[in-house]
């Protein structure tokens, strides 16, 4: 199911789930020129297109580009305006996840959605250290709103461990939060394989699926949400550093978490 939502676009450009190797891959390849001259909007029966020279651009598996309004066609748009003298995919994050929900999600809806339960299922926010203290109240202080929302706006109540051994969710919980998607994500169509492909790079980028719901239903502002996901890892920066592989990675990704909040909440307007 997960390779779905890896970045499904084939030919020169070889993808990889993680950003920061997609980006090496495609320097390995040359780049295309910029083919175009003028970025346009079009109305059509399927929704909002985006037009390169008046052509309107196409999905790896050849399916019109259509968004359910204006906002988030122009967000894409702007995508392919930005491209300088060569047309970069990995400065197109916006660009590609319309290309996963296109061209994997739609016709998979419900097998995402089960993805994200799953994540649901072993949310990083249920693992806690247990050691040091400051560590611990770090994670506290992060996560504990997030999973106090969840318990009073879901009625989603989750279990904490400490360390990684495996605890099992009520299946209440999960079937909360499997209620509260299905009102969120709406009917069948783009607009919801959108929703759905934004919800679901959220999670993977973040390793929980509550932050990404949180940040969905406006529970937690996007930024706050990035930091609680790397609590820990910042907490590993503090005592032993990091190189600048990892600087780009984490930058690569957040990039990819934001497009991602951007089109969840253009899709809204």
């Amino acid at each position: 199911m997960r390779d779905i939502l890896n970045d499904i676009e084939t030919g020169e450009f070889v993808s990889d789930p993680d950003p920061t190797k997609r980006a090496q891959n495609q320097m390995r390849t040359p780049l295309p020129k910029r083919f175009y001259k003028e970025v346009s909007l079009a109305d059509s029966d399927q929704g909002v297109a985006i037009h390169l020279d008046g052509r309107p651009v196409r999905t790896p598996g050849r399916t019109i580009i259509a968004l359910p309004n204006r906002s988030a066609a122009e967000l894409i748009a702007e995508e392919y305006a930005a491209q300088a003298e060569e047309v970069n995919p990995a400065t197109m994050p916006l660009t590609r996840l319309a290309n996963t929900a296109i061209d994997g999600v739609v016709n998979e809806d419900e097998a995402v959605l089960e993805d994200i339960l799953r994540f649901a299922s072993s949310d990083l926010l249920c693992y806690r250290a247990d050691s040091p203290q400051r560590l611990i109240d770090r994670q506290n202080e992060a996560w504990d709103p997030v999973l106090d929302w969840a318990s009073t706006a879901l009625q989603a109540r989750f279990t904490l461990a400490e360390g990684v051994m495996h605890v099992k969710q009520s299946p209440l919980a999960i079937q909360a939060l499997r209620t509260h998607l299905a009102h969120r994500l709406g009917e069948l169509g783009q607009a919801r394989a959108l929703r759905l492909a934004a919800l679901h790079l959220m999670t993977s980028l973040t390793g929980s699926a509550l932050l990404a719901i949180a940040v969905e239903a406006d529970a937690v502002e996007p930024e706050q949400a990035w930091n609680a996901a790397h609590v820990d890892e910042d907490w590993q920066i503090e005592h032993w550093g990091q190189d600048a592989e990892a600087v780009a990675r984490r930058k690569a990704r957040h990039r990819d978490f934001n497009a991602a909040v951007a089109i969840l909440r253009a899709l809204r307007s």
